[in-house]
């Protein structure tokens, strides 16, 4: 599971070559969520707060996100991307 990000507690993480649609993992406080790239929640919990700052941070680095989802897709080193 490579990371992502880590910013506030909250640990992002994406795995190669995953199941559709595109999406990431974000840990807190012994909770998952599995979110899509556009912002829907696909899986699990989060507390709000937790939510709104991975929305925040989703928003802010969607292209990366992207390039990275397209990395993973073929099994090639994911990039970090910077935290809040």
């Amino acid at each position: 599971m490579p990371e992502l990000a880590r910013f506030y507690g909250i640990v992002i993480a994406m795995f190669w070559r995953d199941h559709l649609p595109p999406h990431f993992h974000a840990y807190y406080a012994g909770q998952e969520a599995e979110i899509g790239l556009d912002g829907t929640l696909l899986a699990g919990s989060l507390p709000r707060r937790a939510l709104v700052l991975v929305e925040e941070w989703r928003t802010a680095h969607l292209d990366e996100l992207k390039a990275d989802w397209e990395r993973a897709s073929r099994k090639e080193p994911i990039e970090p991307i910077p935290p809040l």
